[in-house]
């Protein structure tokens, strides 16, 4: 039990991460309705375009400085990405049967995955990624803080209240919580549906690529298949935090990362269960959790029932 602190420390910073990705499931769906599985690569493009800001830096620029370039780099990129595929992939099969636009989706993740393994330089294998340098901060016996989970820990809460602010405070927050809730209304009301739209996929995608940066400084690399399993436990966070809710969706993440990291540490320590414990197992019991959550509560934890739109 003295691995505790640490252990608990780990799933923090890890299911601060899938937050952040989770945003963009949550945001995207509880507009549109539309669950976007090519969110992930989003996330991994976010990644190699921080990676392509910190190539035209000068050699041996101080990580403060770069790590800045690198988000703006990432976001730009993740952005600019996630609008097209808004505008060009989505916004033509909106009044479709929800089938086509999911299909679709896992079609353009491939698309992009195979887009970044042929044409990004040496993406055919892992990229190496500015990593922090130095020992971790040590706060007991027992804890200790790597730098890259520092580094998300504090920038997970710190874009959570950004975004509760915008939502709640601002003219186009309160028109994205009206469209979210009758699109229709909305649009007789005067507000622009396609441009709160594209803004939700813009915000997702950017936080997605903060996410990209702090997951290259933890693992010290990138590659271009990262986007699958990171992506699809994000999801797995914003369905069990209750997809649609902004806050859920941290939450999710969160209650996802410490099972996994207690699930690796604990799993095999208990009779009977050897077999089932460690890293190798960590998905499993992931997504062993989600099933209860959703079998005890199936909006979510968060989540609240409503009806389906007509």
């Amino acid at each position: 039990m003295h691995e505790l602190p640490q252990q608990l420390a780990n799933g923090l910073a890890l299911g601060a991460l899938y937050g952040l990705i989770a945003i963009g499931y949550t945001m995207v769906y509880g507009i549109v309705q539309l669950i976007n599985f090519a969110h992930g690569e989003i996330f991994m493009i976010g990644g190699f375009g921080a990676l392509s800001a910190y190539a035209i830096l000068p050699t041996g620029t101080s990580l403060l400085i770069a790590i800045p370039v690198m988000i703006v780099g990432g976001a730009a990129t993740s952005v600019a990405v996630a609008c097209a595929a808004e505008r060009f992939a989505y916004r033509p099969l909106r009044s479709a049967p929800r089938l086509a636009p999911l299909i679709t989706a896992i079609g353009l993740s491939i698309a992009l995955q195979q887009l970044v393994w042929q044409f990004y330089p040496d993406a055919k294998k892992a990229v190496s990624f500015p990593e922090f340098k130095g020992a971790a901060f040590k706060i007991t016996d027992s804890l200790a803080i790597q730098r890259a989970d520092l580094f998300v820990l504090i920038l997970a809460p710190l874009c959570m209240l950004a975004l509760g602010i915008f939502v709640q405070k601002s003219r186009s927050g309160r028109a994205m919580q009206a469209t979210a809730q009758d699109p229709d209304t909305a649009k007789l009301m005067g507000i622009n549906t396609d441009r709160i739209i594209v803004m939700a996929f813009a915000i997702g995608a950017a936080f997605a690529a903060v996410a990209a940066v702090a997951y290259g400084l933890d693992k010290g690399q990138i590659n271009f298949e990262m986007g699958f399993i990171l992506g699809l436990k994000a999801f797995t966070a914003a369905v069990l935090g209750g997809i649609g809710n902004i806050y859920g969706a941290m939450v999710g993440g969160v209650v996802l990362g410490l099972a996994e990291a207690l699930s690796i540490a604990y799993i095999e320590d208990i009779p009977g269960m050897s077999q089932l414990g460690g890293g190798a197992w960590s998905n499993v019991w992931a997504f062993v959790l989600l099933i209860v959550v959703l079998l005890v509560r199936p909006q979510g934890l968060l989540g609240e029932r409503v009806a389906d739109r007509a």
